[in-house]
């Protein structure tokens, strides 16, 4: 072999050698998530390698409701779950609605969005007073955002005999329970209200406008036991999302994430899926930067736990169930 061919092939393997190690290194992680177009930048790291050349393979797998998510999360049947900040709260209190085999151990550790919560009802009722004697759906009654909705209706003059709450599961079970018109509203999230909105639904308000513009909705959370003992992975996960998500947010990149947003949801038309994007991506109210956690939202989510869970208790310290270390690390600071 020439010495100009050897040294080809030397830089030749040198090249393929970080992919080969990649491919054997990146370590496998099963995350629970509720269906819909939120779970954007986890598609965006997956389909941009971000997850891959940080270490790890992500596999999702969707969630019926908010208590088969937090059971198996908390049992350990899967590594990581993006689910509402309330959850992890109400099961470390002891006020989560599934029985669970464990004592739970969750701890947050990265954010994600504000909620992203719009109050929609069916197209016969076009006001909050139009909902009184009627049924309202909710993915679980103690937990997810249950608490949410009922604050919006006594905002909004309501009180807890003028309507009834059904559960009916996680937001997917709920949008096909609305679009059927089997109960009179819900809260959807973006971008569930969009579809919703185009068949003539109504959109009668928003969480984030109720509170002031700070709820903490969805994050990542996991066992504080788990993160310990896979430090590397984790730091890898959230090190990927973030990267995912500032893919998206490059408007270089609009095009293709459409796409990608269309690919993981087919029924979406093009328009939808370009609305979705100003939603989601909206430079103020769209998906966190960085992934970072509003702790005033926080303190909102914990207020209104304290006021509405039961049994009922004052929660006022936010770091009991949040630990950023590893999201610091990810980001290097």
């Amino acid at each position: 072999m020439s010495v100009i061919r050897r040294a080809l092939l030397l830089a030749l393997c040198a090249l393929l050698l970080p992919i080969t190690a990649i491919a054997k290194e990146a370590a496998p992680l099963e995350v629970i998530v509720f269906a819909g177009g939120f779970n954007w930048p986890i598609w965006a790291a997956q389909k941009q390698g971000y997850f891959a050349r940080s270490g790890v393979a992500v596999h999702l797998t969707p969630t019926p409701g908010s208590e088969y998510q937090l059971k198996n999360l908390i049992e350990g049947k899967f590594d990581l779950g993006v689910t509402a900040i309330d959850n992890v709260v109400a099961y470390m209190e002891g006020q989560g609605e599934a029985q669970v085999d464990v004592k739970p151990d969750l701890v947050v550790v990265m954010g994600g969005d504000n909620g992203f919560l719009r109050l929609i009802s069916i197209p016969d009722v076009k006001s909050y007073d139009a909902l009184r004697g009627k049924e309202l759906t909710v993915d679980a009654r103690t937990t997810g955002y249950a608490f949410v909705l009922e604050k919006m209706l006594q905002l909004h003059g309501l009180k807890d005999n003028d309507y009834a709450l059904v559960k009916a599961g996680g937001v997917l079970a709920r949008f096909e329970d609305l679009m059927q018109q089997k109960h009179a509203a819900t809260l959807l999230l973006s971008p569930f209200e969009i579809a919703a909105q185009a068949k003539g639904f109504n959109l009668l308000g928003s969480a984030i406008d109720a509170f002031g513009g700070h709820y903490q909705g969805l994050v990542a959370a996991t066992r504080r036991t788990w993160a310990k003992a896979h430090k590397a992975e984790l730091v890898g996960y959230i090190r990927g999302y973030i990267a995912g998500l500032g893919w998206l947010y490059d408007p270089k990149n609009k095009e293709a994430a459409i796409a990608l947003f269309r690919e993981n949801l087919p029924n979406m038309s093009p328009e939808l899926a370009a609305k979705s994007y100003d939603v989601l991506l909206d430079p103020k109210q769209g998906f966190t930067r960085n992934a970072a956690i509003d702790m005033a939202g926080v303190r909102t989510v914990l207020a209104l736990r304290s006021e509405y869970g039961e049994p009922r208790k004052p929660l006022k310290d936010s770091a009991k169930y949040i630990d950023l270390s590893y999201y610091r690390t990810a980001r290097g600071k």
